[in-house]
């Protein structure tokens, strides 16, 4: 089957770069999966998760609000957060869950903290599902720089 190149990438590091067959992707107008071939495009994307695929396996990514850029050679996810599913711990996201609600409810009457508090909510919220939809099958999670 035909493969293209995968790269997510934060302010911070290379989170997954490697071959694979397709990725599913939260963009602003709903979920979409990107083949090899797909026509060229920019899209935001939303918190949520990126899976990649190949040969049967998955790797499940919880990522934050960033942009997508798919090529004639591949897809760049340029992303705030990403975090690998192998590494989320459901207790902590809850509790970090719970301080961005508390945060944001504390916060309503100051626009810039609420907004801020807003976007840790989507962050914890999307990180939440991505370990719940991980935990529901086995996966496989590679490191950066392997093929899947």
């Amino acid at each position: 089957m035909p493969t293209m190149h995968l790269s997510i990438i934060t302010p911070d590091r290379s989170v997954f770069d490697g071959e694979i067959e397709s990725v599913t992707l939260p963009t602003a107008d709903g979920e979409i999966t990107v083949l090899p071939g797909h026509v060229s495009l920019i899209a935001s994307i939303q918190p949520g998760s990126v899976v990649a695929r190949t040969r049967g396996n998955e790797a499940i990514f919880a990522v934050a609000k960033g942009v997508i850029e798919v090529t004639g050679k591949g897809v760049q996810v340029l992303t705030d957060i990403a975090d690998e599913a192998d590494t989320l711990d459901e207790q902590k996201i809850e509790e970090a869950k719970q301080r961005a609600e508390e945060l944001m409810n504390s916060k309503r009457s100051d626009a810039e903290g609420f907004a801020e508090a807003t976007a840790l909510l989507d962050r914890e919220l999307a990180r939440l599902r991505t370990v719940r939809r991980h935990r529901s099958k086995p996966r496989l999670s590679p490191p950066t720089s392997r093929t899947l």
